[in-house]
């Protein structure tokens, strides 16, 4: 299925890059532009971006990395944990 018809980028292109940045770098956190890079491309008009998301997150390897999963939790400046 082809999600972003201006650079004629597909669901499996999007799980393909997806799992190839988790692979390469387990950690590291996956953006829709990381994705588009990876892919050699960038955004257009920007129409599809909420199938791409759609898609990138129907990717088992999307995750957050467990270091950054618990970022809201943190203390603001000036509060006391």
């Amino acid at each position: 299925m082809i999600v972003c018809h201006c650079m004629n980028i597909s669901r499996d292109d999007i799980r393909r890059a997806v799992d190839w940045m988790r692979a390469s770098d387990p950690d590291t956190l996956i953006t829709p532009g990381k994705v588009y890079r990876a892919l050699g491309k960038k955004a257009d008009c920007g129409g599809c971006l909420p199938l791409f998301i759609d898609s990138m997150r129907a990717c088992d390897s999307l995750q957050v990395p467990a270091e950054l999963r618990r970022l809201r939790e943190a203390p603001r400046q000036g509060e006391t944990g």
